[in-house]
């Protein structure tokens, strides 16, 4: 009698993997749980800017922040690299992925609009924008983008 139980009981567990899975996010997306994922946003310049989410948590917590699940920490953080990106377009930076978070609140002088970082540029890293560090007060993330 306890194999019989034994192997309903492996039985039951599988089949619950399995709905667990197929209801994942990454399920639902079609993509790997380690996949990158890339999400717009845009800030008071109305510039869209594209970057690229590697860590599952802030995948989520994007995803979250586009479909109205939270408002906690809508704004982005980051340390820019003064180069083009595939996955964006019309911009000479881009966040490093391995930087990115989100915030409530930052100080003023990591502060500057999309447009405004692509033309001062050269000047990144000093006096402006220390360290590289970019955090834009409007930004919000519009929408999960393909680069597909």
């Amino acid at each position: 009698m306890p194999r019989v139980f034994s192997k309903i009981g492996i039985s039951a567990a599988a089949a619950i993997l399995g709905v667990l899975a197929a209801t994942s996010p990454a399920a639902a997306t079609g993509r790997a749980a380690t996949d990158p994922a890339y999400f717009a946003f845009t800030d008071a310049s109305d510039q869209y800017f594209v970057l690229k989410l590697t860590d599952p948590a802030k995948i989520q917590h994007a995803r979250d922040l586009i479909n109205g699940v939270t408002t906690d920490q809508p704004h982005v953080i980051g340390t820019i690299v003064p180069s083009q990106a595939s996955y964006n377009q019309g911009w000479s930076y881009h966040y490093d992925p391995a930087t990115i978070d989100f915030f409530d609140a930052a100080t003023e002088v990591c502060d500057a609009s999309i447009d405004y970082v692509e033309e001062h540029l050269d000047e990144a890293g000093g006096a402006f924008l220390p360290n590289y560090t970019w955090c834009p007060w409007s930004s919000h993330l519009v929408e999960e983008v393909s680069t597909a």
